[in-house]
């Protein structure tokens, strides 16, 4: 005897669990992520706290106005480079993440596409007859999202590829003209 109760319930269990599985998953990876942001934060923080001390320490020496100016003006360049490297790192950081997190995705939706599969095939392998009509409609539809999700994806993924080419091309000709101003 075919006991669809059960089976419905059976999917819906593996469904929320697949569900928290990825939460958890999507947590672990944002969590990194941020680890990452506040490390390379710290790092600058760092840096910044100790070459401010010593610029200070410098500028406090000069011994005249144009030997001040000629510090503040040596000072000024390395900042605005390193203000350039970490925009650069912290773009790949936002990069890899974004990454990470499309893969899992895809691999969740990969997995519970084929669980919905499965059920759809067991259920309709047990409809009662004269159901054929209503089942087509179902696979159609399941099909139909399918395809809708995976456009949409693509278009994401497309719109990602743009912005971050236009991050790496900004970040590119600012470097360009920090190099150029210190020619």
């Amino acid at each position: 005897m075919f006991k669809m109760p059960d089976q419905f319930s059976n999917a819906t269990k593996a469904s929320f669990d697949a569900q928290i599985a990825a939460i958890n998953t999507f947590t672990q990876k944002a969590f990194a992520s941020m680890e990452k942001v506040v490390e390379l934060n710290m790092a600058a923080a760092k840096e910044s706290f100790e070459e401010s001390a010593a610029t200070a320490q410098q500028l406090m020496s000069a011994k005249g106005a144009q030997e001040f100016l000629s510090l503040t003006t040596a000072a000024a360049q390395p900042n605005a480079e390193k203000a350039m490297a970490y925009g650069r790192h912290l773009a790949a950081i936002a990069s890899t993440a974004q990454a990470d997190f499309s893969q899992e995705a895809d691999l969740h939706l990969a997995e519970t596409r084929r669980k919905v599969s499965s059920l759809v095939e067991d259920v309709t392998r047990h409809a009662p007859a004269g159901s054929e009509p209503v089942v087509a409609m179902v696979k159609t539809a399941i099909v139909n999202a399918n395809a809708g999700y995976d456009q949409l994806t693509k278009s994401a993924k497309q719109a990602n590829d743009v912005m971050e080419a236009n991050v790496h091309s900004t970040v590119s000709k600012f470097t360009q003209a920090g190099r150029g101003a210190r020619k």
